[in-house]
């Protein structure tokens, strides 16, 4: 109640200095509360939208420059009660906060400059001398840190270059990949940009609040940034596989950090871009022709670049001489620049037609469009010509069947009426239903005579048996008529000729078979031309990655065939085919933009649906067949009221999938390393230490990474997957007092390790 009451009066009073207001809403209830004190009333609390957030920025900018961020907007309560809500993994409330830490303390030290970072933080030693400490910052710490990502976005994300993806709102993988597919044009050379694996040092950070204070002229700021590297709360590493992976050893500034010091990087390539693009202007169409019928084509010479954290890819439609001299610039750029040491030796220019490059942990290649597009095979032409057939004589039964039953019931109809006059004088009705016969008559007669008349062939016979041979035709008879009989055959020989005649049905019918096929060699000539003069864009998933990841795991056995996990027996059922729907729903999820989708679909359908089959299987001791007839195909369990839930992807649910919306989706690496195994320890029950979780009915489970479950170092690429992310080692055999909700999460990779207040995790022998 105290914490409430001292959360109503810091928004109160936030309000009243920002403009805000909290809104009662007009009910007999609200008007009951409005007689007591002001600081006793109940809060009907919201975050701030992103709007709102930009006017409060926006208030301290003048001159060019933002200033007294911490003091003014960092240090608002709304600001990290908005920050409280963006970290939590439920809805949030303010009541959350009672037992974890204080908004007005927070609030206090912020404006005071007496925030402690360090007190903040907790070391984690790994069990082995290979890894360093790994520090990680409280629930605390992460709300400042979400409150400081939330107005370097809005000071920033409007300056960044349209290349740059990652740590932006609707600027993630997909959309890079996106971007990539549809506006790449006949590249011929690209590389990409390899970093030694090496930190953020001093040089950098200094360089980076540098960079900051040209925007943001605030001590205070520029100091607790410091102070997060100073106490290695906040660490970027270049050159491995950490960024971009919700991992735990990644903090919540990374990516906006690093788009800041990658910003006049990102302009020297723009410039660069721009000025290739004003050295080679596109031609005048008349001078090149236009159609199919010229026969010269003019391809100006671009350049393209795509970032995506640290990860670079620039490519271009020109000459190897221009990608030399473009990478020459870049790694100049980078290393005297920024001061980055890069990798030169794999950054290396490639063939975009001959070699593919990896690239978001996806194979990229220019290759014909006809490769994306392929035209359909004899076989497929003549299956969809025999389909084509099926169709017309289904509807050709159907049409004889509705006419047939027509038939009989006008049969009936036209019985029963002349069988109620032979009986009696006439019929008497109350009401008249004449109009709605004629209207059934009127619509089956114009049904039969658009029918008749589009039959040729029968028309024809009637034309022929109406019009030739006739005596009326020849002029001696024709004189000795009378001309109002000459008229009135002359007439109705127009109107056989107008709907009888099949010469014009025929030559419709010709001119549209002619347009037809002139419309497929034209459709054909085009995709020809095409395959001739342009380059477009395949995105792959790695293949022999997957492959390697499935078999290092244990999903598959040394001949790709499914196998059980062993060490998953320890498991429930359920977290048990949770754990693999994770996995399933996060490769399908990332990979869905890939051209070989399909591979993916058949590793989830089929490698890991019967691994899964297979571990249940050895847990329970039973055969394969038995599992599938209690779970069912799909791995269908059921809740404490007996309704059944399929987590696991159904056959018919990854049938269906395809290229999805723009998302940023998070690797597989966490979901494939981690496992969290269920104790049975008689520890009290505790507070779930997922962010901002009220529930204290938990229970503890241990985490188990793989890397330690199969004594396989990391650092050795031939053992270890390439590009696939590793969870810090101090994190090994930790246990986290979670609720039933959140370790569900977990284990659907609904959250992240990043969603987990790791200094109040429980040590348990």
């Amino acid at each position: 109640m105290v914490t409430l009451l001292r959360i109503r009066r810091i928004i109160i009073t936030c309000n009243n200095a920002h403009g805000f207001s909290l809104s009662h809403h007009s009910s007999p209830k609200s008007k009951l509360f409005s007689a007591l004190p002001l600081q006793l009333q109940p809060i009907e609390w919201e975050p701030l939208s992103k709007s709102q957030l930009k006017t409060l920025v926006l208030n301290h900018y003048a001159n060019g420059s933002f200033t007294n961020l911490i003091q003014n907007v960092v240090a608002s309560p709304l600001v990290l009660l908005t920050a409280c809500h963006n970290l939590a993994v439920a809805p949030f409330r303010p009541a959350s906060l009672r037992n974890r830490f204080s908004i007005e303390t927070t609030s206090r030290e912020l404006r005071e400059n007496r925030f402690n970072v360090e007190a903040c933080c907790v070391t984690l030693t790994p069990n082995t001398k290979i890894a360093s400490p790994l520090v990680l910052p409280n629930l605390k710490l992460k709300v400042v840190v979400e409150a400081i990502r939330m107005v370097l976005e809005i000071v920033y994300d409007e300056r960044f270059v349209t290349f740059c993806y990652g740590g932006r709102v609707g600027m993630g993988r997909h959309t890079a990949i996106r971007y990539l597919k549809n506006s790449v044009e006949n590249p011929s050379w690209w590389f990409t940009v390899r970093f030694k694996p090496h930190g953020f040092e001093h040089f950098h950070v200094e360089k980076l609040c540098s960079v900051i204070e040209r925007k943001v002229k605030d001590v205070v700021f520029i100091d607790l940034i410091k102070r997060l590297f100073q106490c290695k709360a906040l660490v970027i590493e270049l050159g491995g596989d950490l960024l971009g992976r919700g991992l735990p050893q990644e903090c919540g500034l990374c990516s906006i950090l690093m788009n800041v010091y990658f910003d006049g990087f990102d302009k020297d390539i723009q410039e660069m871009r721009l000025r290739e693009n004003r050295e080679n202007r596109e031609l005048d169409p008349k001078m090149i022709g236009s159609g199919l019928d010229s026969d010269v084509f003019y391809k100006p010479v671009k350049v393209y670049a795509v970032r995506y954290l640290d990860e670079i890819l620039v490519a271009t439609s020109g000459s190897k001489m221009l990608a030399m001299e473009l990478r020459t610039a870049v790694v100049k750029s980078l290393e005297l620049g920024l001061g980055l040491r890069v990798d030169k030796v794999h950054t290396a220019i490639h063939s975009a037609v001959s070699e593919k490059i990896e690239f978001l942990g996806m194979e990229l290649q220019a290759v014909r469009p006809s490769a994306l597009r392929p035209p359909m095979s004899e076989k497929a032409i003549r299956a969809r010509k025999k389909y084509l057939r099926q169709k017309e004589v289904r509807a050709l039964e159907l049409r004889n069947a509705r006419a047939r039953n027509r038939r009989n019931l006008g049969l009936k109809i036209f019985s029963h009426v002349y069988k109620k006059i032979k009986q009696s004088d006439g019929f008497k009705f109350d009401f008249s239903i004449e109009n709605e016969v004629r209207e059934i008559f009127r619509s089956w007669a114009d049904e039969v005579s658009q029918e008749f008349l589009g039959n040729i062939d029968e028309c024809e016979e009637w034309h022929r048996s109406l019009s030739a041979g006739d005596f009326l035709q020849l002029r001696h008879i024709r004189n000795q008529l009378p001309p109002e009989l000459i008229d009135a055959y002359d007439k109705f020989q127009e109107q056989v000729d107008k709907h009888l005649n099949p010469i014009k049905a025929r030559k419709a019918i010709e001119e549209e078979e002619i347009r037809v096929k002139e419309k497929e060699e034209q459709s054909y000539s085009k995709g020809t031309v095409e395959d001739l003069t342009s380059l477009c864009m395949k995105v792959e998933a790695p293949e022999l990655l997957i492959r390697k990841a499935v078999k290092l795991v244990g999903f598959t056995n040394h001949m790709g065939r499914p196998r059980p996990i062993e060490f998953l027996d320890a498991l429930e059922d359920t977290d048990i085919i949770k754990w693999y729907a994770g996995i399933a729903r996060r490769w399908l999820d990332y990979f869905c933009c890939c051209h070989n989708f399909k591979m993916v679909k058949t590793v989830v359908s089929y490698h890991l649906r019967f691994s899964c089959i297979l571990t249940l299987a050895e847990k329970h001791e039973s055969t394969k067949r038995e599992v599938i007839k209690h779970f069912s195909k799909d791995l269908k369990v059921y809740d404490m009221n007996g309704n059944h839930e399929v987590h696991f992807p159904t056959e018919r649910e990854v049938k269906m999938m395809g290229d999805r919306n723009l998302s940023d989706p998070k690797p597989v690496d966490g979901a494939l390393s981690l496992t969290v195994v269920r104790l049975a320890s008689d520890e009290p029950p505790s507070q779930c230490i997922a962010h901002f979780c009220d529930k204290t009915t938990t229970i503890l489970y241990r985490v188990h990474l793989l890397n330690n479950r199969l004594n396989v170092n990391p650092s050795e690429k031939v053992n270890w997957v390439q590009g696939m992310g590793v969870i810090h080692e101090s994190l090994n055999r930790k246990c986290l007092p979670l609720c039933t909700d959140h370790v569900n999460d977990l284990y659907m990779g609904r959250i992240t390790l990043q969603d987990i207040d790791f200094p109040h995790c429980v040590d348990v022998d």
